[in-house]
């Protein structure tokens, strides 16, 4: 298992993003983490889980980077934001937690 230390910015990076869709839109949002989630390998990122809510409401991942600079740039991704952008209002909201393995 890798080991995340806060003080090392290349080391592992481990992530639960918390999305909520946008009332009345939540196919367009699904559709939309359909398009970024798979997206993730080409900043160095690996979906780990996704789930979702009974009510298809929320949307809860697991997201491993293997370092700061790819989810800095997952982040700056031009498709990304250009998608998030055609959506607008109907554009999911996310909190996103940096989160570590315990035991």
């Amino acid at each position: 298992m890798a080991t995340h230390d806060e003080g090392d910015p290349d080391s592992a990076l481990l992530l639960v993003a918390i999305v909520q869709m946008a009332a009345g839109h939540a196919e367009a949002g699904r559709s939309y983490e359909d398009f970024v989630l798979a997206r993730l390998g080409q900043h160095g990122g690996v979906l780990e889980r996704r789930t979702r809510t009974a009510d298809g409401s929320t949307e809860v991942h697991l997201i491993r980077f293997g370092g700061r600079a790819g989810y800095e740039t997952f982040l700056a991704d031009p498709e990304r934001a250009a998608y998030r952008e055609r959506l607008g209002a109907a554009a999911p909201a996310t909190n996103v937690l940096e989160v570590r393995d315990v035991r």
